[in-house]
């Protein structure tokens, strides 16, 4: 567990928006229970429950007839054995939550416009499969979610369950990858992309906050900032319980690979004016020497063995073909995001 302060609610929490979901409901009050977040900092964000709705097993199209997308628009890639999935931002800015199944694979695709972060949960928990919905409360201005299995609410950049049944049980991540969708389609041109036949009437392509993504000095409900970089710039942060450390893309202008040493873990982050992605080194792993071969194919990493690797960490190739390296607790996000929740460290060299 994350955080050990548990609260019992008994304030009243103000509403910041008159906006109300679709079916006429203002969300459930959080006033009630056990939270181990400050109630007080749990903010309604005006839809109210599954006014954002959550898409539940979504229909999705081929590169070739995504023409919603421009080249710099993100997305956030799965890839599960010969099957690779794009979920663009531009149907994430309104649905927030892509409860998916591939093969084995129950993902959920969490991601918070607000925050920009976009994080892979597992969404069989304690054995059960459930999917997640948008409840309409924000802390740190963050996306919290609900399983539809025990009505529990969960802080997507906590991955962790702080008020219902579950609190305190933290969410198994799933590895994502963001990009833009120029870089994909060089990348995975086979891939599936999320359809905008989503089953609601909305307009993909254009965001519903606006320039909120690109303007530093905009944000709709309270949260900490802090000013060592500005407000937006997107950063990899990887977490740990309490403190996280952040990779910023002129990091990776002289030198795309960065081995790094995070809370007695060691670490390997690649990137480019692209894309950063990190990899946990454990074992053998550690031991071995990488060089970055990325040529706009999905192959990303030789090792000094001969075995090649591509962007998801998968040996592709060479002696160690069928080995993965280890996957981070890392994602990407606006930089003001990740010190509102963990002591954040910026890497230096």
């Amino acid at each position: 567990m994350k955080r050990v302060i548990l609260i019992l609610c008994t304030s009243f929490l103000y509403s910041c928006s008159s906006s109300s979901s679709d079916d006429g409901s203002t969300g459930r009050n959080p006033n009630d229970g056990i939270w181990s977040i400050p109630i007080s900092q749990v903010l309604d964000g005006g839809p109210g429950r599954d006014g954002i709705p959550a898409l539940v097993n979504p229909g999705f199209t081929d590169v070739s007839a995504a023409g919603y997308l421009n080249d710099l628009d993100l997305v956030i890639g799965f890839k599960k054995g010969n099957d690779v999935r794009a979920y663009p931002h531009a149907i994430l800015d309104w649905h927030e939550i892509a409860n998916d199944k591939i093969g084995d694979v129950s993902l959920a695709v969490t991601y918070c416009p607000l925050t920009g972060t976009g994080i892979g949960w597992n969404r069989v928990i304690n054995g059960k499969e459930t999917t997640f919905g948008v409840s309409g409360l924000l802390y740190n201005t963050n996306l919290i979610a609900f399983d539809r299995e025990t009505d529990s609410n969960w802080a997507q950049l906590l991955n962790e369950a702080v008020n219902g049944e579950l609190i305190g049980k933290e969410a198994e991540l799933i590895m994502l990858f963001e990009t833009n969708w120029g870089t994909w389609k060089k990348l995975y041109p086979q891939s599936k992309v999320l359809s905008t036949q989503t089953g609601f009437s909305r307009t993909y392509g254009i965001s519903p906050y606006g320039d909120y993504s690109t303007n530093n000095n905009r944000f709709l409900f309270p949260v900490p900032k802090d000013d060592r970089l500005p407000s937006k710039e997107r950063v990899h942060a990887i977490v740990g319980e309490t403190n996280a450390i952040t990779y910023r893309f002129p990091h990776f202008i002289s030198t795309n690979i960065i081995r790094d040493t995070f809370q007695g873990k060691n670490y390997l982050i690649v990137g480019n004016e692209d894309f950063i992605v990190s990899f946990e080194l454990t074992g053998a792993l550690n031991n071995l020497e990488f060089e970055f071969i990325y040529a706009e194919t999905e192959v990303l990493l030789e090792d000094n063995q001969g075995t090649r690797y591509n962007i998801f960490g998968e040996a592709i190739s060479g002696p160690g073909l069928g080995n993965n390296l280890g996957s981070s607790p890392g994602f990407m996000g606006y930089w003001f995001s990740i010190p509102a929740f963990y002591q954040t460290e910026i890497y230096s060299g």
